[in-house]
């Protein structure tokens, strides 16, 4: 049967300690050195003992120079780590006065072209400044014209659209009046033919009219005379004496 899981304590029987740690550092002593056998690394043991006496094994020929190199790559990392801090602050710094540098130049150049910051500018400053106004002048006014040209095409095809709407909007109308005024006329010669009656046969002069044997009995504004009625025949005088001027 195989040994059962030790507990991992102090080991409070003397005796059973120092027994123990003995065969516990020979056992750790052999595996560093087969370590460094096997495996060709520099390996380097110390162990001190409850009462102070020491054990140590070292792959190399020096412990101390294998100190040395242990105390160099420990203690010489946050020293590298710093520098490359600072390298990489530096190096930030100067991008940020860099585009600093950058963004004022800007800035002065656009005040240049509004005019302003003149006095510092030589002649040279001055006409190159001068040429670079002029050819954003002719960039300018050939944007604009372009943009009016458009504008204006644009403008005719929209015209040209409603003309076109217009001469078939009045084809429409024209058609439209036709057909009114054509049922129209049929309605009215409908109404003709529904209106009209024979008309009554026509009579002679000689049939219709028929003299009368009689007198004239109308009489305004005048009193007859009893004494002239008995005389025979129409008299001018029988008709309206009292209207007549004296």
């Amino acid at each position: 049967m195989g040994r059962g899981r030790v507990e991992l304590k102090r080991i409070e029987n003397k005796i059973n300690r120092q027994v123990t740690f003995a065969k516990r550092r020979n056992g750790l002593l052999k595996k560093a050195y087969e370590l460094s056998v096997l495996c060709d690394a520099e390996v380097a043991l110390i162990i001190f003992s409850s009462r102070g006496k020491l054990f140590e094994f070292c792959s190399s020929s020096s412990m101390l120079k294998t100190l040395e190199r242990y105390q160099k790559c420990n203690y010489e990392a946050p020293e590298s780590n710093h520098t490359a801090r600072e390298a990489l602050e530096l190096s930030s710094q100067q991008e940020y006065m860099k585009l600093k540098a950058k963004y004022e130049a800007l800035q002065r150049s656009q005040r240049n072209l509004l005019g302003e910051d003149l006095g510092p500018l030589n002649c040279k400053e001055l006409e190159s400044l001068e040429r670079q106004l002029d050819t954003s002048l002719k960039h300018i006014r050939s944007a604009r014209t372009q943009l009016m040209l458009d504008t204006l095409t644009d403008l005719q095809k929209k015209e040209h659209a409603l003309n076109e709407a217009n001469t078939t909007l009045k084809q429409r109308l024209i058609e439209g009046n036709q057909i009114n005024s054509l049922h129209w006329f049929q309605h009215a010669d409908q109404q003709v033919c529904y209106d009209r009656q024979p008309a009554p046969p026509q009579q002679s002069e000689e049939t219709f009219f028929h003299p009368l044997d009689c007198g004239p009995t109308l009489h305004i504004g005048y009193q007859m005379d009893p004494l002239t009625t008995t005389e025979a025949g129409p008299s001018m005088n029988n008709y309206m004496q009292g209207w007549l001027p004296c």
